[in-house]
């Protein structure tokens, strides 16, 4: 499962502290979440383009183990002060495709309702060329 929460941080005159305070905050959220079980990896960007835009993502192993993680005390007070700041909108996203280098591509049914297991061990539709079409080749 993925996670993605997209942040509005003012950037350019002025505005270097704000930045250097979100970017420490957001880090120790991060680091709050990654000791929670089924957490995978976590990750803090800046868009290229346009520097006030920000977006955290983390991968876990399943809906479960995130939705306790924000349970957790330190969760609580490192990441969700930190989470209620992003942009509003949907944040968790099941993975329904995953692309790899030099591994078959896995194409997974969505697994909304199965809250044990990661998405894929129920109903993993098949790999590299289950579908037909110029993607086989």
């Amino acid at each position: 499962m993925l996670v993605v929460n997209r942040f509005a941080v003012p950037s350019g005159d002025g505005s270097a502290e704000g930045e250097r305070s979100f970017l420490g905050a957001a880090e120790a959220a991060l680091g709050a979440l990654a000791a929670r079980p089924g957490f995978r990896r976590g990750q803090l960007g800046r868009a290229a383009d346009d520097p006030q835009h920000w977006v955290m993502v983390s991968e876990w192993e399943n809906v479960g183990s995130y939705r306790r993680a924000l349970s957790d005390l330190q969760v609580r007070l490192a990441a969700v002060p930190v989470l209620a700041l992003a942009v509003d909108g949907p944040s968790a996203f099941e993975v329904l495709v995953d692309v790899r280098p030099g591994e078959p591509h896995r194409v997974h049914l969505a697994d909304r309702a199965v809250e044990h297991g990661a998405a894929g061990q129920r109903g993993e539709m098949g790999r590299h060329g289950a579908s037909p079409g110029p993607r086989d080749g």
